[in-house]
């Protein structure tokens, strides 16, 4: 009995780590492709009341290690020139 309870818990966790690395591929496509957008934007040329919003999107894009926007980068096949 004891072993079921360990294999249930490992089944479970197991469930749970499938279903956040779902989220997490989810979650590097949409940053991925807020990456290349942010990076084709004129600044200059947004609608009044947008440059806040792209400031707050630009940063915490920036916050994220080099690791993480490369993987979401490469989750939308993007390349973004220096």
């Amino acid at each position: 009995m004891h072993s079921t309870i360990n294999q249930d818990e490992i089944n479970m966790l197991r469930s749970e780590v499938e279903i956040l690395m779902r989220e997490r591929y989810a979650l590097l496509k949409v940053t991925g492709a807020a990456t290349g957008l942010i990076a084709e934007l004129d600044s200059h040329a947004l609608p009044a009341g947008t440059e806040q919003a792209a400031e707050l999107l630009a940063s915490s894009i920036n916050a994220l290690s080099e690791e993480t926007l490369q993987d979401a980068l490469d989750s939308v096949q993007a390349v973004i020139a220096n």
